[in-house]
């Protein structure tokens, strides 16, 4: 991959979390149908806001 800066470390990571996310939500949706469901997706949407405070410092560091 060669010489990465932050902004391409904190990129890649932005990535990672909304597909491993994505993954919780869904696991949550179609597998768990009981309480756990709830927990995966809340879970999941953690991961959304901390892609999206990720992303938001992509600029600034």
């Amino acid at each position: 991959m060669g010489m990465m800066n932050k902004n391409t470390v904190l990129g890649y990571a932005t990535l990672i979390m909304i597909i491993v996310g994505c993954g919780l939500i869904i696991l949550g949706a179609t597998k768990y149908s009981e309480i756990a469901g709830w927990g995966f997706a809340s879970v999941g949407i953690g991961f959304f806001a901390i892609a999206w405070v990720f992303n938001a410092l992509k600029g600034r560091m």
